[in-house]
């Protein structure tokens, strides 16, 4: 085997479900195997325990394919984001994620985008759609030629407070953290706790799933903390107006994302753990 492809989170367990049973390293299993090809989920969490798994660094590829149509693909290792396929029946309109849910918000078509703005993609194609709001949210890091990454979903933020985080940054904060710390996860997601202990301030509660879980999460939570406020202005002015105290690590124990989506029966196929919520309904369930 030369090539695997598929989400992260499901490849992950394949690889591990290969090494309980081989005691191999998945590189040992399938010496040829030099290029991972995935989409559905940002890599960077995960790949430094595939890199672990595998035994060695393979060659990745992104993909940005979705039950309405294949939007994007990954066309250089030297440039970000992935290109957009402009000629394959796919109309694309752009909404600003910040203005989504006024009243009327405009429609931009590709002509009009910006770089490293928020967008709500709404695509019509001609399989039958028309004006559809996939739930993406996407940034363009190029329009010469037009290239994305895809930052979050428009569900799934983080503004109990107005600070307006998304998945971008999250992930962002955790992959430099990775970097930096030198720890590997499984799984994470970020949730607003909004009734702490009496006298604390509110706070935002990153829940993850160490492979082994480091002895100075303080430090790391205080580095993560940095990068959120570096990145999202609404943020750091929370922090700095001690309306919110900095985040919290709750380390998780081995197994606790799998069991989650196990007891909502979307354990496997193409389900994925929302990476932040609004609320607190993930966050408890996983308590």
């Amino acid at each position: 085997m030369t090539l695997i492809s598929g989400i992260p989170s499901w490849v992950q367990m394949y690889f591990e479900k290969l090494q309980k049973v081989s005691g191999k390293k998945v590189g040992d299993l399938f010496p040829n195997f030099n290029l991972f090809v995935y989409g559905g989920v940002n890599y960077e969490p995960y790949r430094a325990k595939f890199e672990e798994m595998i035994g060695r660094r393979v060659d990745s590829i992104e993909l940005y394919p979705a039950s309405e149509g294949f939007f994007a693909f990954q066309d250089t290792q030297t440039e970000k984001g992935m290109l957009l396929l402009l000629n394959s029946g796919i109309f694309y309109e752009f909404i600003e994620a910040a203005k989504f849910y006024d009243k009327n918000p405009k429609r931009l078509t590709i002509g009009e985008v910006g770089i490293d703005v928020n967008y709500v993609m709404i695509i019509s194609t001609n399989a039958g759609l028309w004006g559809y709001n996939i739930g993406d949210t996407v940034m363009f890091t190029s329009t010469k030629p037009y290239r994305v990454i895809v930052s979050g979903r428009i569900k799934h933020f983080i503004s109990a407070f107005g600070e307006h985080v998304i998945g971008k940054e999250v992930e962002q904060a955790i992959n430099e953290a990775i970097e930096e710390f030198k720890f590997t996860i499984s799984e994470f997601t970020v949730a607003p706790q909004t009734n702490p202990l009496e006298g604390d301030l509110p706070y935002h509660e990153w829940l993850i799933e160490f492979e082994e879980a480091p002895n100075n999460l303080t430090e790391i939570a205080a580095f993560m903390d940095k990068s959120m406020q570096k990145q999202n202005s609404y943020y750091f002015d929370l922090i700095e107006g001690s309306v919110l105290q900095p985040l919290k690590i709750t380390s998780l124990s081995s197994g606790s994302f799998n069991r989650y989506m196990k007891s909502q029966g979307k354990l496997g196929g193409q389900n994925k753990v929302p990476r932040l919520s609004d609320n607190r309904k993930i966050a408890d369930q996983l308590l």
